[in-house]
């Protein structure tokens, strides 16, 4: 089932980093993670995610201190669809559970 959700793009506290994530909203990450009965290392989900244009195929990752699974918004992605840290995306995304 695919959900779709705006985000707010943030960029991780970790000095020297460069991963750019957005949360997933509780509601859904709740969703995903009653639904999803198999997870990958560290907790993970597999999904594929479009924004705008760009569709690829990533995982979701729970964050303990956000209470809610967050996903990495690769620089090719942000670049393509012209989104900077601190703006507002709206992303659809599936968990991929056949794999």
């Amino acid at each position: 089932m695919p959900y779709s959700f705006d985000a707010e793009l943030w960029q991780s506290a970790i000095e020297g980093a460069t991963w750019v994530f957005v949360t997933v909203p509780d509601e859904i990450s709740d969703d995903i993670e009653a639904s999803v009965p198999t997870k990958r290392g560290f907790g993970s989900v597999r999904v594929e995610v479009t924004v705008g244009r760009t569709t690829w195929r990533t995982s979701l990752f729970p964050a303990k201190s956000r209470g809610a699974y967050i996903l990495p918004m690769k620089k090719a992605v942000r670049t393509a669809e012209s989104l900077e840290v601190g703006g507002l995306a709206h992303i659809t995304l599936e968990p991929i559970v056949d794999e």
